[in-house]
């Protein structure tokens, strides 16, 4: 039994929200251990599938907010993470997402996932100059980037830790 289960912070019509827990580390390994990683520098092994979700719950402890782990709301089967990341105090808070398996992907849980982040980012935590780096090539994230209001900023250098990617501000 998973002694760190929480409430459901944020919920929408088909998904709940709550923060990582260890009985996602199943779950996120599977997703590091596969190709939907190769945008974000992987695939992974598991010790480092470990150290990134170790590293997402200890974003809350640290900055006061964090990914959220979004669940489908009949089974409770966690589908992915959709939130927000601030690896330096001195730049915007960065938006991430991924669906974790092939099989939830393109039935709007990450659209309907980032519009409740989206919601609950600026009347909650008071963030409303978000920015996400995005992999040039991933065609779907950058699409849902510009579903969720992102505009494209062409002239930003992309950062150490994604060389290939893009930037969009919200």
């Amino acid at each position: 039994m998973d002694t760190d289960m929480q409430t459901h912070c944020l919920e929408t019509e088909r998904l709940l929200f709550r923060r990582p827990i260890r009985s996602d580390l199943p779950w996120y390994t599977k997703y590091c251990l596969s190709e939907r990683t190769r945008y974000v520098g992987g695939p992974f092994n598991e010790v480092q599938a470990f150290e990134k979700l170790a590293s997402m719950i200890g974003h809350w402890k640290l900055r006061g907010f964090g990914r959220f782990v979004f669940l489908e709301r009949e089974s409770e089967r966690p589908l992915g993470h959709f939130g927000a990341l601030q690896l330096s105090s001195s730049q915007p808070p960065e938006i991430t997402w991924t669906i974790w398996d092939e099989m939830d992907q393109g039935k709007g849980f990450a659209t309907e996932a980032g519009v409740a982040f989206k919601n609950y980012a600026t009347r909650e935590l008071g963030l409303s100059n978000l920015i996400a780096h995005v992999h040039r090539d991933n065609s779907a994230s950058r699409r849902l980037a510009e579903r969720l209001g992102g505009e494209l900023d062409a002239e930003a250098a992309p950062p150490s830790w994604l060389p290939g990617s893009v930037l969009y501000r919200f």
